[in-house]
């Protein structure tokens, strides 16, 4: 399986970057960013492309792969409506309509986040705009879309947010974890489970589309059994 991902660098990303890297059954990994992973692998190709809105300028070399990983993200705290847009609605569909348009057969997984609104008419902003972009991804003729909705998700293997408030939220929070996962297990995961469920999800596709975080942790312990 040939593997294209977006966000490779956030903290999902490389948690997902990881598990690809590892599995044997990926045999090449092509990471679209504004920056390098820093990483270096046999399978892993860095492409530095400054404006992922224009995707058709690359789109030759988003050609022949067998999924995409869009784990690319941001915070809307602070931030305006478009602003946000820009990132979690135009971003993704950018990337995706020439993704669908070079490989017909591509599985494409977008990360999106608990409580995304579905109706994408909700008042709050970040849901709202979370919404559009996974109902403008699911209707693009590929194979197969899946939406990723993880809750609270724990970074493993070292991997830490490059956000600065978020470094210091995980660090404080990190402690109380096992409780959380005692309590609530269905709304706590890790980014080593959201890897394997996406790799798990374009080999053998999902019963359902959107997959919320407790399918999430369903979809990786089932790759285990």
């Amino acid at each position: 399986m040939n593997v294209v991902m977006f966000g490779a660098t956030g903290m999902i990303g490389q948690g997902v970057l990881r598990e690809c890297l590892l599995d044997p059954g990926v045999e090449k990994v092509l990471a679209v960013g504004r920056t390098v992973t820093g990483q270096q692998h046999p399978k892993l190709r860095d492409l530095v492309h400054e404006n992922l809105l224009e995707c058709a300028a690359i789109a030759d070399d988003l050609t022949g792969y067998d999924a995409c990983f869009f784990c690319l993200g941001v915070s809307s705290a602070g931030m305006t409506e478009p602003e946000y847009r820009r990132v979690t609605y135009d971003m993704p569909v950018a990337a995706a309509q020439v993704l669908a348009a070079r490989n017909p057969h591509m599985t494409f997984v977008y990360v999106s986040g608990a409580g995304a609104d579905s109706t994408g008419g909700g008042r709050l902003m970040w849901a709202r705009v979370k919404g559009q972009a996974e109902n403008t991804l699911l209707a693009l003729p590929f194979r197969a879309a899946y939406v990723f909705r993880p809750a609270f998700v724990q970074p493993m293997h070292g991997i830490r947010s490059r956000t600065a408030l978020y470094r210091v939220l995980y660090a404080v929070a990190a402690p109380l974890y096992p409780v959380w996962k005692a309590v609530l297990p269905n709304y706590v995961t890790t980014t080593e489970q959201i890897g394997r469920a996406m790799i798990a999800v374009a080999r053998r596709g999902a019963p359902k589309r959107v997959l919320e975080n407790a399918d999430i942790i369903g979809l990786c312990q089932a790759t285990r059994g």
